[in-house]
């Protein structure tokens, strides 16, 4: 395509020229006493029009020069001054000024000096010396106008380049500015509630093994997630502090988030299931290999809503965990055997709105539904790309 629209005006003007020199070429041969050096003249000076973009001041000479060996060897009339008015509007058009003044004058003199002493009327000369000399100040007129249009029009392009680099500056600078006070409210708010629950727990805790009492698996259970709340709190925050780490590509708050979420800690993230009192298998098929880091960040985040809508929801149920590494996507499916009616699908909340969004942003499918036999199902289906082969450990996963 560029090819082609380059290709186009150079295209023009071989079209303007050949028709110039068509035209010229019968003048010539139709007027008495025109010969083969008139006729190269006049091919010369049209074919130089092919430069008339490119090289306005070479075309200009040559065509005026060409021009002027005609209307001196034979009274061609005005169809010899069309391909000099061409070059005198290429001319002014970039901005000269001198040289189109400097070979319309000439020009003009020569036709005028040459026509006047065989003229039978000089009256008929003048006029059509007049004539053309509104031909050639019209053309220089319109091509200072159109020098102007073009300024102006590149100038409206260039502010509007530069409101809506503006624009972009600002909205960037407001989503900074917002990312800020999220992240100052969080800290604010949730951190002092997780650390007041995590030390609260860590109290019971020893105060139970200082008694030499059994220490409640649920208790445990909390101290956990209150630990591993407080990091990815810590790793969130980083991540809203850091313009470069909203994409998960860089900054110290995007490698936080990975480290704190991805389908390594898949085993903790169970073994917490299990200790809050909800049965939970995790089988993983196919060949593992390392992820991109939004694919298992999400497939995690996934997993772990999943797990927290079975606990809430469908108490005493079983849930298991499917991780499935295919050749172009990672499918990742909680199954319960809860009481879910499919005749009957809950509101999706918060949760579930989430884990649609995060799938949608990677280009994959997720499908959240009672299942036919009684529970309820999550299947995320998430495209790899071009896979990234390593080994990784289990986790713990079981």
């Amino acid at each position: 395509m560029r090819s082609v629209e380059g290709w186009r005006p150079l295209a023009q003007d071989g079209l303007l020229a050949a028709v110039m020199a068509a035209l010229l070429s019968v003048v010539v041969l139709g007027t008495p006493g025109a010969g083969a050096v008139d006729l190269a003249a006049v091919l010369a000076g049209s074919l130089a029009l092919v430069a008339w973009r490119r090289a306005p001041l070479v075309a200009l000479l040559v065509v005026t020069a060409c021009m002027l060996v005609v209307t001196a060897r034979v009274p061609a009339g005005p169809p010899a001054s069309f391909p000099v008015l061409v070059s005198v509007f290429a001319t002014v058009r970039v901005g000269h000024r001198l040289a189109p003044a400097l070979a319309s004058v000439v020009f003009l003199s020569v036709g005028l000096a040459v026509s006047l002493p065989g003229a039978d009327g000089p009256v008929q000369v003048l006029q059509d010396a007049s004539l053309l000399v509104g031909w050639f100040v019209a053309a220089g007129v319109a091509a200072t106008v159109t020098r102007h249009r073009q300024a102006y029009l590149e100038e409206a392009e260039r502010r509007a380049a530069e409101a809506e680099r503006t624009r972009e500056e600002a909205a960037r600078r407001r989503a900074g500015e917002e990312r800020l006070r999220i992240a100052r409210e969080l800290h604010d708010s949730l951190t002092h509630s997780i650390s007041i629950i995590k030390v609260q727990a860590g109290v019971a805790v020893h105060l139970a093994r200082k008694r030499g009492e059994d220490v409640p698996p649920a208790l445990l259970a909390i101290q956990e997630a209150s630990g591993d709340a407080m990091r990815e709190l810590r790793a969130t925050l980083e991540v809203l502090r850091d313009p470069g780490g909203s994409d998960g590509s860089g900054g110290s708050g995007a490698g936080a988030e990975v480290t704190a979420s991805g389908l390594d800690r898949l085993g903790d993230l169970v073994e917490r299931a299990r200790s809050a009192g909800l049965p939970v298998t995790v089988t993983i098929s196919g060949e593992r290999r390392e992820l991109p880091a939004e694919v298992d960040r999400a497939a995690y985040r996934i997993v772990q809503e999943a797990l927290t809508n079975v606990s809430r929801h469908a108490g005493g149920a079983a849930a298991a965990v499917r991780v499935g590494y295919a050749g172009e996507e990672l499918v990742v499916q909680v199954d319960d055997d809860g009481g879910a009616d499919p005749a009957a699908p809950p509101v999706p909340g918060t949760g579930l709105l989430g884990m649609r969004e995060r799938v949608a942003a990677l280009g994959g499918r997720l499908r959240a539904a009672p299942r036919p036999g009684g529970g309820f199902t999550v299947r995320a289906e998430l495209p790899l790309g071009e896979p990234v082969r390593a080994e990784l450990p289990l986790g713990g996963a079981s």
